[in-house]
């Protein structure tokens, strides 16, 4: 099956390469590599100038395509009509040497799949303690394997607001268990939900539909809300064999604040997305958790060494929580 990656980046030359070093080593390789550069400087191209990588086109982008929606939508209308899967990654990431292959291999064995995603493996450690494991409230358990649970999934838990869906899948009330939830099994398993910088698409998808360009720069949650409305018009895959390293490079973000804005209101389209009319209960826990997370949030003002950081993201969510009594974002449902 011939396939193109696309990589949208942003202000990252180092990580940038140490990604495609790691695509240089894959068991296959990609027909085509597109580089979408929304920088606004020039140090991305002069890094791939002095590098040399089969098969690249370099892309750099003005701000009217600027945003990591907007660079996704403009690399896949370079791709080439030949090309039948298209695979995004995030550009501070390091694939293993059969991740191409792992995935291809999942479209092969399930030739109904929409979509595939890989699977993040430096981010959890995991324990298998076999079936019929009894869970303790601290540790979140799944298919044979554990994992410690965060402190907001512990106090979900304890007031009844933890998410009744499996990983990969949103509820009606939203904030849902991402596929980081899947353990390290080497098994695939069915899912609603990718994460963008770890995904692939048949191209054949992107006839029908494309990433919102509702999610302006940073894109919180875009790849939730493509994935989704992908993920009802076909079946989505997650191989956890397909496995990479995600380093979480700190340039390119945005400020704290704008991050936290982001989460609640583009938490809340997101949710809108999967559940355009919710209930009076499922609106009352979407709300619940909301109000839950800020309050945490900046009670790590006290816990936590980034004391400012937590501080000026709590402000954000609160800021967003409010704004949506004000103006609520307007979804495509």
């Amino acid at each position: 099956m011939k396939f193109s990656l696309i990589v949208c980046t942003y202000m990252r030359p180092q990580p940038l390469l140490d990604l495609l070093e790691s695509v240089k080593l894959q068991t296959i390789y990609p027909d085509t590599i597109l580089i979408i550069d929304g920088s606004c400087n020039q140090e991305t191209e002069k890094a791939l100038e002095k590098s040399s990588f089969d098969r690249l086109d370099y892309y750099k982008v003005s701000d009217e395509h600027r945003g990591l929606a907007k660079q996704r939508n403009y690399g896949i209308e370079r791709v080439g009509d030949d090309i039948e899967i298209v695979c995004f990654l995030d550009d501070d990431t390091v694939l293993e040497n059969d991740y191409f292959e792992q995935l291809i291999k999942t479209y092969q064995i399930h030739p109904e799949a929409l979509g595939v995603g890989g699977y993040i493996n430096n981010e959890t450690k995991w324990d298998f303690v076999g079936n019929h494991y009894a869970a303790a409230l601290n540790e979140f358990y799944f298919d044979g394997w554990k994992r410690k649970d965060g402190s907001r999934f512990v106090l979900r838990k304890k007031l009844g607001l933890d998410s009744d869906c499996p990983p990969g899948y949103s509820s009606l009330y939203s904030h849902g268990r991402s596929v980081g939830f899947l353990p390290p099994s080497d098994k695939t398993y069915k899912v609603e939900m990718l994460m963008g910088g770890v995904s692939s698409f048949k191209k054949e998808l992107f006839s029908s539909i494309q990433f919102s360009t509702y999610f302006e720069g940073y894109g919180l949650y875009e790849d939730a809300d493509f994935s989704l409305r992908a993920s009802q018009l076909g079946q989505l895959y997650l191989n956890t064999a397909a496995r990479l390293d995600h380093f979480h490079d700190a340039s390119g973000r945005p400020n704290q604040f704008q991050y936290g804005k982001m989460v609640v209101r583009n938490g809340w389209y997101f949710w809108r997305t999967k559940n355009p009319q919710p209930n009076f209960k499922d609106q009352l826990k979407w709300h619940s958790i909301s109000i839950l997370l800020t309050l945490i949030r900046f009670s790590n003002t006290f816990t936590t060494a980034k004391k400012a950081e937590a501080f000026t993201e709590a402000l954000g969510r609160t800021v967003g929580w409010w704004s949506l009594l004000i103006h609520k974002p307007k979804t495509n449902i």
